[in-house]
């Protein structure tokens, strides 16, 4: 299927692995100029350089910017020209229990995993309403609609971007403008797949062993298996499309059916 988004520029942040890599790659793979971002220079060449080599002819350019660094933020902003395509990707997740984090963690969930969103909307949603076309993706996750008890520091700003994704998507009304999240649930993403490789490390055991005892904990999960970040990628280029138009102010489940028994 032609996703009909050649000549689109898209930025997608937290690209230079894992599911904004992905994302990148697949927006890519249907002709849109995408502009990959990481924490680093090094990163954001090395992920370019290889998203160049996997897609041939691709249009792929980077800006460095770490969203913990309010300087590095603004002059991301200042980088950035009007955009057709916005994946809100870039976030941090960790385990933590409650009483033992402070304000200043939860500041930096808040300016990561919620702040980013905010600034980078602002930016690219007045330009797509002035020029009529545009798609805002926020990747977000279950934990935002089931928040766990390790993790509620995370559970906390998914669902803050959750609902900063339908109160955007208002403001597009009687456009081509559409803004959308993804709840995502357990994925392999590299993040998740060093944890793992630690764990398994420490407990003596294989790390496909490990993988599959974590998974196979998740009574909830339909697929009984990590989603792969390419599939979370395939689902954020149809969002990106100009054929998903019927599709606003949604979150839509990319989540291996862990959320039917909540939703």
């Amino acid at each position: 299927m032609d996703l009909q988004l050649a000549g689109k520029t898209a930025f997608v942040s937290g690209s230079t692995q894992g599911i904004g890599y992905a994302i990148a790659e697949a927006l890519l793979r249907e002709g849109a100029s995408v502009i990959v971002n990481g924490r680093d220079q090094d990163r954001v060449r090395a992920a370019a350089a290889a998203l160049e080599a996997a897609v041939p002819g691709a249009v792929v350019s980077g800006i460095a910017a770490d969203f913990e660094q309010p300087e590095e933020v603004a002059r991301l902003l200042e980088s950035l020209g009007d955009l057709d395509i916005l994946a809100n990707n870039v976030g941090l997740f960790e385990l933590g229990q409650f009483t033992d984090l402070t304000d200043d963690d939860w500041q930096r969930y808040v300016d990561v995993n919620l702040m980013s969103g905010v600034r980078l909307s602002r930016h690219a949603l007045p330009s797509m309403l002035a020029r009529g076309w545009g798609r805002i993706i926020f990747v977000a996750s279950e934990s935002g609609v089931n928040v766990q008890a390790d993790m509620v520091h995370y559970g906390v700003t998914k669902a803050g971007t959750l609902a900063l994704s339908n109160g955007l998507a208002k403001l597009t009304r009687g456009t081509e403008v559409t803004v959308n999240a993804i709840l995502g649930g357990p994925t392999y993403s590299d993040g998740v797949a060093r944890t793992v490789e630690q764990l398994a490390r420490v407990q003596g055991v294989p790390t496909e062993v490990l993988k599959g005892a974590i998974i196979g904990e998740n009574r909830t999960s339909l697929l009984q298996r990590f989603i792969e970040p390419s599939e979370i990628a395939s689902l954020a280029a149809y969002l990106a499309s100009p054929i998903s138009s019927a599709t606003n102010g949604a979150a839509v489940r990319a989540d291996g059916g862990v959320l039917t028994g909540v939703l």
